[in-house]
């Protein structure tokens, strides 16, 4: 293969990449202004005091789970999305099994990927960009954020430092729908 046919392939590569990130820029321009609609808004806002979610994150959240009541306890909606550790039991016998990925699988992916966030930075240190997206909310849903952040991350790191980093990564993400089935539900006391 001649230097030309190289220079043409890679070419090619670019230009498909920068339609790419062309479209990927359309589409989360799109969902910002979903996520700023005034049905979505008050509840993106609230959700992305949570370290990691951003509004694709908190919009899929809310549209795919719908009513959070529904669910009645944070636990059941953890176990919604697959995120509860599921169990062989037999007479006196009783074996824990990784997690059930039963349930909303893409609810699930974005907050396993949102937990990695935990895994970074200084218990109790906000960043800039958290703030601004904590602005405007009520004191009383930043303090549970505040806290739900300061809790998981002391979790991941006390975690990972035991175990592996995909368990504490985990069980991160399931505390963390937790949190939000909290918010949804006004359930912040």
């Amino acid at each position: 293969m001649g230097n030309g046919m190289v220079q043409e392939t890679l070419e090619e590569y670019l230009r498909v990449y920068h339609q790419a990130v062309e479209k990927v820029e359309v589409y989360d321009k799109r969902i910002e202004e979903l996520a700023g609609t005034e049905r979505y808004e008050e509840k993106v806002k609230k959700v992305t005091c949570l370290v990691g979610i951003k509004a694709h994150t908190a919009l899929s959240t809310i549209v795919e789970t719908g009513d959070f009541v529904r669910f009645g306890t944070a636990e059941r909606y953890a176990s919604y999305l697959g995120l509860v550790p599921g169990e062989e039991s037999s007479g006196e016998s009783v074996r824990r099994r990784g997690i059930t990925k039963a349930g909303n699988v893409h609810i699930r992916k974005l907050l396993v990927e949102a937990a990695q966030s935990y895994s970074r930075g200084g218990v109790g240190a906000k960043g800039k960009r958290l703030k601004e997206r904590q602005a405007g909310n009520e004191a009383k849903v930043i303090a549970y954020a505040d806290k739900g952040n300061e809790r998981m991350k002391r979790k991941c790191y006390r975690m990972m430092y035991r175990s592996k980093r995909n368990i504490a990564i985990t069980a991160v993400a399931r505390e963390l729908s937790c949190f939000i089935w909290g918010m949804m539900t006004d359930n912040i006391g």
